[in-house]
Order: C-alpha cells, then structure tokens, then sequence
C-alpha cells in the first residue's frame, strides 16, 4: 500500500509519461487491460446471480446474493478509480455522460458502466438500510428491486459485451488468434463463467476466514453450469478459429502462441478436466481449484486481446512499469480490506443456524421459591 501512495503521488504530479511505460504508439497498458477489463469481468457476478435468483427465480441461490452484490459494486467503484489512474485528464471524466458521441462504442460503455454502478449501489443499499434501521428507506428500494435487477442485468449484458465490441475497430492490428467478429460474444460468455467462478472462489474463502458453513450443493451447482459455459466458450473458441483459418498458427512458435496456449490451458483445458470428474466437482477443494485455473485463464485472455495481442502490429514490447503494478496491486488490496470490513460490520451473510449453536448457552438462574 506505501508503494501505491508513492506511485499515486507520482501519477498525478508529474503525469502519465514519468509513472507508466504508455506512449502514443502504445496509449493502453496494465491499466485498461488488469483494472478495467479484467476489474469488470471478475465483477460479474453479480449480474450472473441476481438475474438467477429475482428473474429466473432460483431461490436456492440467494444466501450467497449479498457477498456477490458486494463484490460487483467493489468492483466496480475500483474500476472507476482505476480509471481515473489512466484517464490523462481524469477531472473530466464526466464529459461523456454529457457530450453525447452515440457512434462511439465508448460512449456507450461508459454510459452503462455508470448507470449499472449506480444500480449496484441501490441493491446493495439494504443491507446499509437494515445496519442503521432505516425502515421506510428500506421499504422503498425492496418496493423498485425487481426492476433494478431487470435494469442491472440488460446494462451489464450491453457493456460486457461492448467491451470487446471496442477492439472490433481494430482488425488489421489485433493477431489472429484474439481478434474475431465474435469477440463480444466471447467477452459475454467469459463474463458468465468468471461470475460463476468468482462467486465459487469467494464463498469457500469467505467460509475459511469468516468461520461460515460452505453452501457446498451450491457451489455444485453453480460448478455443473460454470462447466456447461466453458464447453460452449471452447466449442466457440475453435470454430471460431477453424472459419478463420487461424488454427494453423499454433504451429508457429513464438511469444503469441505460448500466451496463447497459456490461456487455453488455464482458462479451459484444466477447469473443465477438472469439472468433468465427479469426485474432484463434487468436493470444495475441486471446485475451488478449478475456478481459480478459470479466473487466472481469463485474466491472461483479457490482457491477451489488450495487450499482447496489439504489441506486434505497434512494433512495441510493453512492460509495465514498477508504479502500474503497484497502483494495480493497491487497489486489489484495497478491494480485500474493504470487503472484510463489509462483512465484518454489515449483515451480508445470513445468520445460519450454525452460528447460533455456536453462542454460549444462556446462563440460567436458579431462584429458591419458597413453600
């Protein structure tokens, strides 16, 4: 954290050139591609269950809403502030929602990111309301939670896949193996399968630290559809690559093909062999392991199409500097300390049954009544 005040006060007092390795050649680096692509996939979750549970009406699945709630809107406050990292003229973050550009996909990006936070803030905002008993603040956002959930769930699924909608614009510059007219699909399917994954990794660690029981047929649950979404991405993935004719290049050694492979690997092969196995499925240390290899697949898939992908076509090898990883690193952080602190002082686990035999029995006093 001492780290990422020191490269905090270096970025904005001696600008963007003096604190990152970016340049016109290569304006988007760690940031754009760890804090905002990456910072707005893991945060799907929230999108993912919230429409499982009020749309789909799933109820099994809403012991675990409020941490995933939670973790979305953390993630997306932290992208905001990421943002304002790599923006060169930060104070004027707020042009776009007002100098309407509707040819840019940008444009609207940053329209349904903002509406969506916004919408993450009122769902999590029950959980404030019942801390401090705000009754009829409450009975008002309980009474409009189905349409901020209908609203939460169609701005996530435009920006998700918006996201890759932006490097459609660049087809002559993105290598072969990451660019595709489907790319916003597959920034879509990986945002589905990163919430599973994420709301898997966050319940058995929030279990382990927080001394909560697992809600294991739940994560069995949730690990049955995380492997059904991973054989469609994979099946995408290859056909995608077969019409293209870019199968061929994996024969082709080099930088691009090993991070390629890297992120097949990771992000597919390994999860889904593991899913695929009932005993290792059925336990919480095989699904937890299986979701971390997706999360870390995806993450090197995101950077991939950000940045290894555009380096060839820029005749640049970028490497972030020192203070990128550790505004990146800070912020990571910081999104863990605030979501212990959440749960700590706010009711965002349900109060189980297990924690209520854990009390001390209540003293019992024993009064002579005399005959």
């Amino acid at each position: 954290m001492i780290a990422a005040a020191y490269a905090t006060v270096v970025r904005f007092t001696r600008g963007l050139g003096a604190s990152t390795h970016l340049s016109d050649r290569f304006p988007w680096g760690l940031w754009v591609g760890f804090d905002v692509l990456c910072g707005v996939m893991l945060a799907a979750g929230g999108f993912t269950l919230t429409a499982a549970v009020h749309i789909f009406n799933i109820e099994r699945f809403k012991p675990i809403i409020r941490p995933t709630v939670l973790t979305a809107f953390l993630g997306y406050m932290l992208v905001v502030v990421a943002l304002m990292f790599d923006l060169g003229r930060p104070w004027r973050v707020w042009h776009p929602l007002v100098m309407w550009n509707p040819h840019s996909v940008m444009f609207e990006v940053g329209w349904c990111v903002t509406l969506y936070t916004t919408v993450l803030a009122l769902e999590f905002s029950p959980v404030v309301l019942e801390r401090f008993h705000l009754t009829q603040a409450l009975k008002v956002v309980r009474a409009i939670s189905v349409p901020l959930v209908i609203a939460g769930v169609i701005l996530s699924t435009l920006h998700q896949s918006s996201l890759g909608s932006l490097y459609l614009i660049v087809p002559e510059k993105l290598h072969a193996y990451w660019y595709s007219p489907l790319l916003p699909v597959f920034f879509f399917l990986s945002a589905i399968g990163i919430g599973l994954a994420m709301t898997i990794i966050e319940s058995c660690l929030s279990a382990r630290h927080f001394g909560k029981k697992l809600e294991l047929p739940l994560m069995r649950e949730l690990g049955r559809i995380l492997t059904v979404v991973l054989l469609l991405y994979g099946m995408l993935k290859f056909l995608d690559l077969y019409h293209r004719g870019a199968l061929d290049l994996v024969l082709h050694i080099g930088y691009e093909t090993d991070l390629f492979l890297l992120e097949l690997g990771l992000g597919l092969a390994l999860p889904i062999a593991l899913l695929l196995v009932p005993r290792v499925r059925d336990t919480e240390g095989g699904l937890y392991l299986a979701s971390v290899f997706t999360v870390l697949g995806f993450i090197v898939n995101r950077l991939n199409v950000s940045i290894t992908g555009m380096e060839a076509s820029a005749g640049v090898s970028y490497v972030p500097k020192w203070t990128e990883v550790a505004v990146t690193a800070g912020i990571v952080a910081a999104g863990f300390a605030i979501f212990g602190l959440a749960v700590r002082y706010l009711p965002i686990f349900p109060r189980g049954v297990e924690e209520l035999a854990a009390r001390p029995a209540p003293r019992v006093r024993l009064v002579h009544v005399r005959d």
